[in-house]
């Protein structure tokens, strides 16, 4: 409560955010819809993980079953669940299969919108917001945190790969006073 009294949050125009509130209701709606997604497609990620360290053989499209069955993770979609490992036993992701892929493409632009005015309004929407983020990271093919090879290069010379020359690494005097020195040096 402290904080609330110091600090300054942002002062917009809240009808002009918010709009039409049955249409702000609906873009809720979808918003939840998509995070729901992401959270089960990172909870069979990390399933399909521990199957491969621990060799276990895992029936994925059980395990949605059982969760429906009285488990606290009741979801009405835990049938496509179920239905989308049945029809590919080896899926990757569940947002490569074309029900879900679907439903994140039809939600995706309220998603942001909800993420978006909830940053503007200053109210916090850590469950939309990261699994949006989630998403966003995964479908990327380049990602700015390519960035933190070169950070790495600049403070401890560690080099970097080149994205148009993959296994091509490179250390560069960001400082002009380092020399010609990569990690590589130092491990000789």
């Amino acid at each position: 409560m402290a904080a609330a009294k110091v600090l300054p949050g942002p002062n917009p125009d809240k009808a002009g955010i918010v709009g039409d509130r049955k249409a702000f209701c609906e873009h809720i709606r979808k918003a939840l819809y998509a995070s729901k997604i992401i959270s089960y497609a990172q909870g069979f990620m990390l399933l399909a993980e521990a199957n491969r360290v621990f060799k276990w053989n895992l029936n994925f499209g059980s395990i949605a079953l059982m969760w429906r069955g009285g488990c606290i993770i009741r979801s009405r979609f835990l049938g496509e669940i179920k239905k989308a490992y049945d029809t590919n036993p080896k899926l990757s992701n569940l947002l490569m299969d074309s029900f879900f892929l679907n439903a994140i493409r039809k939600c995706q632009e309220s998603w942001r919108i909800i993420s978006a005015a909830g940053i503007l309004l200053g109210i916090p929407t850590p469950a939309f917001s990261t699994a949006l983020a989630f998403y966003d990271g995964f479908r990327c093919k380049v990602l700015p945190a390519n960035l933190i090879q070169a950070q790495r290069d600049y403070f401890g010379a560690h080099m970097y790969e080149l994205m148009d020359k993959p296994g091509t690494f490179l250390h560069t005097n960001w400082t002009g006073t380092g020399g010609n020195v990569t990690s590589t040096a130092y491990i000789q």
